[in-house]
């Protein structure tokens, strides 16, 4: 089993920034892409940044130029560097990754953490 617990959200102003980290804790596993995605009220979770291994990134164009996805494989932790921040950006935030255990690959998913933006 794989844990990720999240930190970092909560209310901004627009224009502002926050930084949103994912600790996943292990056991027996390799943690392989990392990620987060969003989920809004009454919408679908989305993409929002993923992050292989070795450091390779992938955005949403809705955030590009704004967020900035890191990870530090020594700590299994990813970070979302959200700046600008903009009223559409308000969502629960989820961190995910996939992991690896006996040749099998497994999906996880953090608890989520609000991030609001004011207008």
């Amino acid at each position: 089993q794989v844990q990720l617990v999240e930190s970092g959200g909560g209310l901004v102003q627009a224009g502002g920034s926050l930084r949103l980290s994912c600790a996943a804790s292990r056991s027996m596993f390799r943690i392989n892409d990392m990620g987060w995605y969003r989920q809004a009220p009454g919408k679908q979770r989305d993409l929002v940044a993923t992050i292989t291994s070795s450091g390779m990134t992938n955005y949403a164009n809705s955030v590009k130029g704004r967020f900035t996805i890191s990870r530090d494989n020594a700590k299994n932790t990813v970070y979302l560097q959200m700046n600008s921040l903009k009223p559409e950006d308000t969502a629960v935030y989820y961190c995910n990754t996939k992991a690896t255990r006996d040749y099998r690959e497994y999906v996880y998913w953090g608890q989520g953490t609000q991030v609001t933006v004011s207008s």
